[in-house]
């Protein structure tokens, strides 16, 4: 096979779905796990730090939720999305390093969200100087996001960071998809009319995935699991951005997904 026949192989394979590419797993093709792990790793990582609030801690639970995937993979039934029983996996795991530390907080009474207020900051642009502002106000939000309950932050995180509906965030975190509403109510209280405003940042912004992590994990996870290591470092983060912690620089591949060529 010519380099050029693996990389179009390779593309070939980057887009077949989650379903599928399982399904080509169990029958011995073990390398595309990489794939899997690519499409997920800034979603655990998010959702992870958000339970946990330690980077660190983060990554070892995204590596464990990966190999327990791996394990459990004949487990994998279809009843849910691939993407939502992984989450699940990731969850279960940063919950139970939770308990573990005795840090798990309790559930205070919040004030109650005026829906006037939710929708003047959605409609709201930023302005020339709150975009000069980005970095230091995002630190703000970031700080006052890690501030609030884990029960909260975790259902924050899994529907207007990752974007999930409220049926997938109830799946992934165990809930009803009533608690999922309630929860998410109360979170959106406790971060501030003024912090959105003064950051005019969209919640992707939060807590991102950067290359040198994304890479390092997925290498450890191959690395835990004896399949081969990755050709090259990639990141196949969704949304094709990535911030490299070694440069501080970010990188935009213009929404093209990066293809896998291992």
């Amino acid at each position: 096979m010519t380099k050029a026949d693996g990389i179009g192989s390779a593309a070939q394979d980057s887009l077949q779905s989650d379903e599928d590419v399982v399904r080509r797993i169990r029958q011995g093709e073990t390398r595309l796990f990489e794939i899997l792990m690519r499409r997920y790793n800034q979603r655990l990582f998010r959702v992870s730090r958000a339970i946990l609030r330690d980077e660190a801690e983060a990554e070892d639970v995204m590596q464990q939720a990966y190999v327990n995937a791996y394990a459990h993979l004949h487990q994998f039934e279809g009843r849910a999305r691939f993407g939502t029983w992984l989450t699940r996996i990731a969850v279960n795991e940063a919950l139970a390093r939770l308990h573990r530390r005795g840090r798990l907080e309790e559930v205070d009474a919040m004030p109650e969200w005026d829906e006037d207020m939710n929708e003047a900051l959605r409609s709201r642009q930023p302005s020339p100087e709150d975009q000069a502002l980005h970095g230091e106000v995002r630190a703000i939000l970031e700080a006052s996001f890690e501030a609030i309950p884990e029960i909260y932050r975790s259902v924050f995180m899994l529907r207007e960071v990752e974007g999930l509906n409220t049926a997938e965030a109830a799946e992934c975190l165990g809930l009803s998809e009533d608690g999922v509403k309630t929860r998410l109510h109360r979170a959106r209280a406790l971060l501030r009319q003024e912090l959105f405003e003064r950051a005019g940042l969209s919640t992707a912004d939060l807590f991102p995935l950067h290359l040198s992590r994304c890479d390092g994990v997925v290498a450890a996870v191959l690395a835990r699991l004896s399949l081969p290591g990755p050709a090259t470092p990639r990141c196949d983060c969704p949304g094709g951005v990535c911030r490299d912690r070694r440069t501080g620089l970010e990188t935009e591949t213009n929404g093209d997904r990066q293809e896998t060529t291992g």
